[in-house]
């Protein structure tokens, strides 16, 4: 373990909008494009603080809208450090719409976003490691290499049969 190691909570970012007429489609709804900038924006604060530097979005990954967030509705988005790897971290963020005057939270989606810290020269620079706490951010933590894995063959920097936890999900021996 090293000496600077973070807990995930201390990344913990929530992030709140009101959605505005110029931030919906025709239906009334919340853009998804609008939605998935303010959830860049969060997930960026939560891995810089993490780091304690600044960082650049490297990957995006599979994100799902399981209920739409209506005009007027407020965003509130939580991101946090899920695993940090040598110079990237992966940050898990859950999204909820609250509709104020019904009293209605509702949950939007769930997503993760990688980023890469860099140094002053803008060059990739080592990460603390993270400390995972909750049963919650434990489970995340342990499926975080399982998707880096997939993220780093489907982007094409590795090879399938290179991918020890897949292969370990996949194939039971």
């Amino acid at each position: 373990m090293q000496n600077n190691a973070k807990t995930a909570s201390e990344s913990l970012i929530v992030m709140t909008e009101l959605v505005l007429p110029n931030d919906t489609n025709v239906f009334g709804n919340l853009m998804g494009g609008r939605l998935m900038y303010w959830m860049d924006i969060a997930s960026a604060l939560s891995a810089s603080k993490h780091c304690n530097a600044p960082v650049v979005t490297a990957s995006v990954d599979n994100i799902s809208f399981e209920n739409p967030i209506k005009l007027g509705n407020v965003v509130h988005i939580e991101a946090k450090v899920s695993r940090a790897f040598n110079s990237s971290m992966e940050v898990h963020m859950k999204v909820w719409g609250e509709d104020l005057p019904q009293q209605y939270r509702y949950k939007s989606n769930e997503a993760y976003y990688t980023f890469v810290a860099l140094d002053p020269n803008r060059r990739p620079r080592t990460v603390p490691e993270l400390l995972p706490e909750t049963e919650e951010e434990k489970r995340l933590y342990d499926g975080a290499l399982r998707r880096r894995q997939l993220r780093l063959i489907l982007g094409g920097k590795m090879k399938p049969e290179e991918a020890g936890e897949l292969k370990a999900f996949f194939i039971k021996g």
